[in-house]
C-alpha cells in the first residue's frame, strides 16, 4: 500500500444508534486514522457529535435523501480533501459504497411479496422516485468514479440493472473487530440470567431494524411451525412489535421484543442460534457479528451474507424467505445443543478471515486509487 496520508470526507445522511452502516462507518474511520490518515465526516443534524471523534464533522441541514445530496454538492468547493467516498445515494462522488444494497433490486424483490394496491402506491411514492433517481445518477450516469459493493449479489445487480462497468466495482466484504465480537463463556452466563432464560431453553435471535426486509414475520411463523416450548425467539431493534405478535397460544411469552439495542454482544453471547430471513439485504452486517460469536446464522440467499458460508457447516441458507417449513427445518437443524458445540470452532473460524482490519486495508487501496483520478 501507498505511504501516501490522504484527507478523506465520508459521507453518511443519517444516524441510527444500531444501524449496520453507522457501526462500520465508525469502524472504517477508526481504522483510516489508526493508519495515519484524515478524515471527517459529512452528515445532518441526526449524527450525534460524541458518536464521531476521528475528525470533524460537516453539517447539512437537508433530512430528504434528494435535499441532502442538493445541499452536498453546493457544499463540495467547500470541501478539503482527496477523495470524497459516500455511503449514501448522492449526485457524484469519488467512492461509492453500495453498502444499501441497490434500491431498485430491492423494490423489484419486495413486489414479489405485495398485493397490487401496495405495489401501485410505492410505485407513486416520492421517496422512492428520488432515491431511484440518485441511484441511476451514479451507477448509470457515472457519479460515481469508482463501486464498492460488499457482495458479489450487490455486484451482479449494479452491473444488471444499470450497466456499470464491473471493471470499476471492487469487492470488499464487512468486516468487525473480532477482538470485540468472540465467544465468550463468562458473558454468556451473565447475559442469559439477565435476560431470564432457563439453561434448558434455546434462545432464537433475530436482529435489525427494517422489519419486513429482514423477514421478521417469516422467522415468526417458522419459529411458531417449530411447536417447541424449550424455544424462545428475541427479537432486537426498531419497529412496531404489534403487528408481529406470533398467532399460537403459548403459556408463557414465546418472543421477547428487546428494542433497539445499540450494544448487541450480551445478547449474541445470550442466544444459541442466529436468524435473518431477509427478502433482501446487500450483506448483513448482524449476521457477520453473529458468526464471530459463535453462532450458526440461518438466513436466505438473497442475503450476500449467504456468499460467505456453507450450508449446514456455519448455518443454514434457505432459497426464499417465506418458505417458512424449510426455515422451521433449519431452526429445528442447530437446535441440537452437540452440533453446535461442535461447529462453533469452525464457525468462528470463518469469521476470523474477516477482521476490520482486512476491510480496512482493502478500502484504502480503492481510496488511494479514487484520490488520483
Amino acid at each position: 500500500m501507498s505511504n501516501r496520508k490522504l484527507k478523506i470526507a465520508f459521507v453518511r445522511r443519517g444516524y441510527s444508534p444500531s444501524g449496520g452502516a453507522e457501526s462500520y462507518l465508525k469502524r472504517l474511520g477508526q481504522g483510516v486514522v489508526d493508519l495515519g490518515h484524515e478524515v471527517q465526516l459529512i452528515a445532518n443534524d441526526d449524527w450525534p457529535l460524541n458518536e464521531w471523534s476521528f475528525g470533524s464533522v460537516a453539517r447539512v441541514k437537508a433530512k430528504s435523501a434528494i435535499g441532502f445530496a442538493n445541499e452536498l454538492e453546493k457544499l463540495r468547493p467547500q470541501i478539503r480533501c482527496d477523495v470524497l467516498m459516500s455511503l449514501e445515494r448522492v449526485w457524484r462522488c469519488d467512492v461509492y459504497r453500495a453498502g444499501d444494497g441497490v434500491h431498485q433490486a430491492w423494490l423489484n424483490r419486495r413486489r414479489k411479496f405485495e398485493m397490487p394496491l401496495q405495489r401501485f402506491v410505492r410505485g407513486i411514492n416520492r421517496k422512492h422516485q428520488d432515491i431511484l433517481q440518485l441511484e441511476e445518477a451514479l451507477l448509470a450516469k457515472g457519479g460515481a468514479g469508482r463501486v464498492i459493493a460488499n457482495s458479489e449479489m450487490v455486484k451482479k445487480e449494479i452491473v444488471d440493472l444499470y450497466r456499470y462497468p464491473a471493471t470499476e466495482i471492487a469487492i470488499v466484504h464487512n468486516g468487525v473487530p473480532l477482538d470485540r465480537f468472540c465467544f465468550d463463556p463468562e458473558l454468556r452466563e451473565k447475559s442469559r440470567n439477565d435476560l431470564k432464560l432457563k439453561p434448558d431453553e434455546i434462545a432464537l435471535l433475530f436482529a435489525g431494524s427494517g422489519w419486513e426486509r429482514k423477514g421478521l414475520r417469516f422467522a415468526i411463523e417458522a419459529f411458531e411451525l417449530c411447536r417447541d416450548r424449550k424455544l424462545r425467539l428475541l427479537v432486537a431493534g426498531r419497529g412496531d412489535a404489534r403487528g408481529y405478535k406470533p398467532k399460537r397460544f403459548f403459556t408463557e411469552e414465546p418472543v421477547r421484543f428487546l428494542g433497539e439495542v445499540t450494544d448487541l454482544r450480551p445478547v449474541y453471547a445470550a442466544a444459541d442460534i442466529f436468524i435473518l430471513p431477509s427478502i433482501y439485504d446487500p450483506a448483513s452486517n448482524a449476521c457477520l457479528e453473529a458468526l464471530a460469536s459463535g453462532l450458526p446464522v440461518i438466513t436466505t440467499r438473497d442475503n450476500g451474507f449467504s456468499e460467505i458460508i456453507e450450508n449446514g457447516v456455519y448455518g443454514s441458507i434457505v432459497d426464499l424467505a417465506n418458505n417458512v417449513s424449510a426455515l422451521r427445518d433449519a431452526i429445528q437443524f442447530w437446535s441440537d445443543e452437540s452440533r453446535r458445540k461442535s461447529a462453533r470452532s469452525t464457525i468462528i473460524a470463518r469469521a476470523s478471515q474477516f477482521d476490520i482490519s482486512k476491510n480496512v486495508e482493502q478500502t484504502l487501496v480503492i481510496l488511494l486509487q479514487g484520490a488520483k483520478r
